[in-house]
């Protein structure tokens, strides 16, 4: 049990570690379209990130797929970028009959982001014979800093649009414009090094 507590708190520490903030980025990116009320659908959307993840990340580690760390890198603030601009092109629109684009998306770049959690878990794996149980851990902590984020967004939200009296169209647009600003930075930051 102390084993299966440690890579819990390693996946849940990795998710909510603010320096590694492009992860929180997306599950804010994914999930400002919606309202508290629309929980549901939330959590099909995360059920799809979270698939992805899982399963690039069990590829990823026990080296079934890999991809270099620079491009993960670059490809992760990209999958921010395109769920932004998805959203300030659905701003205006229902989002009743969209869910499955979203959940196509969702899950496709999931696959992206279980590949960038895949290097720190190698790294912290080392040598170790058996990485099922620290995989499954790492995981089901991961996952349930992402529930623990995706709640605390949706909740700072619902009181900081419901204070200002802010209208549903203008609190999407805000929360894309925000999120599409800080990841074309990231994006900026992770490219640069490669032009150098």
């Amino acid at each position: 049990m102390n084993d299966f507590y440690l890579w819990f708190s390693t996946g849940l520490e990795h998710i909510a570690d603010w320096k590694g903030y492009d992860h929180i980025l997306y599950i804010w990116a994914l999930c400002g379209m919606y309202s508290i009320r629309q929980w549901k659908k939330l959590l099909v959307l995360v059920t799809a990130f979270t698939l992805g993840h899982s399963l690039t990340l069990a590829l990823s580690v026990l080296d079934i797929f890999t991809v270099r760390s620079a491009i993960v890198e670059v490809l992760i603030p990209v999958t921010i970028i395109l769920t932004c601009i998805l959203n300030l092109y659905q701003l205006d629109r229902s989002l009743d009959h969209r869910l499955g684009l979203r959940y196509v998306s969702a899950l496709v770049f999931g696959l992206v982001h279980g590949l960038g959690f895949s290097y720190l878990l190698k790294s912290l794996l080392g040598t170790e014979e058996n990485i099922t149980g620290p995989l499954l851990a790492f995981n089901i902590g991961l996952e349930t800093g992402q529930l623990l984020i995706l709640g605390l967004i949706l909740m700072v939200g619902a009181v900081f649009f419901h204070f200002f009296k802010i209208v549903e169209r203008d609190r999407r647009f805000f929360i894309a414009a925000v999120v599409l600003g800080m990841a074309l930075v990231l994006l900026l930051e992770r490219v640069s090094p490669l032009w150098l």
